[in-house]
């Protein structure tokens, strides 16, 4: 009886985080999309309408993800706050698994913990938390294949075997990334086949071959069916061949500048969750009750740590792969810290002690955020965060072109703002849907502008959207400056100006439309210009 009220307890104040987590995503579930979202919502809504991916745009994700957004706005609606609504359901399933995760290898107490830790940081600004990105989607299948894992290591099933295979196969599918919680799977299941004595080597084999079985339908059953679509080498150069190449730019050195900074922000935002943290990872060794468990919780964080690190780039979002082990721990440090602080103390006191500290820890972070979490509107969110960049700017201008043309349009955007043609339900006259790729330096550079050139030249856009902000083009001092001046000349000769909108540093944004945008020249350093083809012009080749 008195362990059934402590778990029922435990599952209410899980509950009770679940709530605070669903009050806080429904403030900002209308945020703008951002740019990844841009392409994942693109991408996903030409699937619900029969395109292959990579037939309608050149991305370096592997296509899980776009299948998770098409899902999504199959049941929320085509919109940034559908997509949004889907975000939560996802970060909500991750809270429980966290939470089942860390009762089964501690305890309850360090069940809710996790689960609120995982709930707070999760949201968090320096990760932003608030835009759907694919780390958010890929978490949830590697808990649930690392549940499995843990769960069958002594009784060894082959089919829960395949079954967590899968589930890993599915999370590297939504992102290259997910591939270490593969390898996680592999080295767990092997180490707890050789610990047991004498090695039951035929178990160890088929194991093995069930996990790697798993792990590979999803991919092999994707491959077939792009393979079918007919774009196969499209989607092998991109998310391989040129991925690999976009891993390997970025030096050590500035790798680790990059690590340590991002860092640094990431824990400042949540400085006494990752404290328990560190008193977690400390007493995952001095306590004997919790020793047994190391191998396993440390192989989670070193795997873990493992999925941010490719590329060097240590983005925020990227970070969200590591919280729920993080979070772990967490529950690991506050659940021994207590029981060191109160152990001895009567019952009620203890919980009561124990809420009041969990609260204040929780509370802190909260309140540290407050501005971003509770004050600010979700524009004004995501201008803190994403300072210039166009995403609520995004809305109006789709908003525009989809009332002033027919749905068969299509768009050209010189920059990375594949979000303007996924709101205007708007065809992509390129499948360049981002000017990042044109403006490395590589042996594909004039390659890829050339191919975006003529995507363009002759797929006849109805609307050319210019965006003249360094964030959507990223240029570096050795990009190759041609598809400015061919782009210059595109629209100059087959365009009128039909909006100009002008970004200011502060203040708001300035819409100039139809012909007040005619003659204008932009007054701000970020600005986005709009054109829609001249009436009765045919192609033309630039000599």
């Amino acid at each position: 009886m008195k362990e059934t009220n402590r778990n029922l307890g435990c599952w209410i104040a899980l509950a009770l985080v679940i709530i605070c987590a669903m009050v806080i995503r429904v403030r900002l579930a209308s945020v703008p999309l951002e740019r990844d979202e841009g392409e994942y919502a693109y991408m996903g809504q030409q699937l619900l309408q029969g395109v292959s991916p990579y037939a309608s745009a050149y991305t370096l994700k592997l296509p899980g993800v776009h299948a998770v957004y098409a899902v999504i706005m199959a049941v929320f609606g085509q919109t940034h706050t559908g997509i949004h609504l889907g975000l939560l359901i996802a970060n909500l399933t991750a809270i429980v698994l966290v939470f089942v995760l860390a009762k089964r290898l501690f305890n309850p107490v360090a069940g809710v913990t996790a689960g609120a830790s995982f709930a707070i940081m999760s949201v968090s600004q320096s990760v932003l938390g608030i835009w759907a990105n694919a780390e958010h989607f890929l978490i949830v299948p590697a808990l649930v294949g690392i549940l499995l894992i843990y769960g069958i290591a002594e009784k060894r099933r082959y089919g829960l075997v395949f079954a967590a295979g899968l589930m890993m196969g599915l999370a590297f599918l939504i992102k290259q990334h997910g591939i270490f919680f593969a390898v996680l799977g592999v080295v767990y299941l092997l180490y707890a086949d050789l610990m047991n004595r004498p090695v039951a080597w035929k178990k160890l084999i088929f194991s093995q071959i069930a996990f790697a079985a798993g792990v590979i339908v999803p991919f092999g059953i994707t491959c077939l069916l792009i393979w079918r679509a007919g774009v196969f080498d499209k989607f092998w150069f991109w998310t391989f061949t040129y991925a690999h190449k976009y891993v390997t730019v970025m030096p050590f050195y500035l790798g680790r500048e990059l690590f340590i900074r991002q860092s640094a922000n990431i824990v400042s935002d949540n400085i006494l969750i990752w404290l328990l943290v560190l008193a977690g990872l400390l007493i995952l060794f001095l306590r004997r009750q919790f020793r047994v468990k190391a191998f396993f919780v440390v192989g989670l964080v070193v795997f873990s740590f493992l999925s941010i690190c490719p590329g060097f780039f240590f983005r925020g979002h990227y970070y969200i792969l590591l919280l729920p082990a993080a979070a772990i721990l967490a529950g690991a440090g506050f659940s021994g810290s207590m029981d060191l602080l109160v152990g001895r103390s009567a019952k009620y006191r203890r919980i009561i002690i124990m809420t009041l500290i969990g609260l204040a820890i929780a509370g802190y972070s909260l309140y540290s955020q407050r501005q971003y979490l509770f004050e600010l509107s979700p524009v004004q969110v995501c201008r803190l965060v994403y300072d210039g960049n166009p995403f609520p700017e995004s809305l109006e201008i789709a908003k525009y072109i989809k009332e002033n043309s027919a749905p068969e349009a299509k768009i050209a955007i010189f920059g990375s703002e594949p979000q303007i043609c996924f709101y205007a339900d708007r065809r992509s006259a390129t499948r360049y849907i981002y000017a990042y790729q044109l403006m490395d330096w590589n042996e594909y550079t004039f390659e890829i502008q050339e191919e975006m050139v003529r995507e363009v030249a002759t797929g006849e856009p109805e609307w050319v959207v210019l965006v003249n902000i360094q964030g959507s083009w990223i240029l570096k001092p050795e990009s190759v400056p041609v598809i400015f001046e061919w782009s210059n000349w595109f629209v100059e000769e087959l365009y009128d100006t039909v909006g100009l909108i002008e970004i200011p540093k502060e203040g708001d944004t300035i819409y100039n439309w139809g012909g007040q945008a005619a003659g204008l020249s932009a007054t701000t350093e970020h600005w986005i210009a709009v054109y829609k083809r001249k009436s009765g012009t045919s192609n033309l080749t630039q000599d």
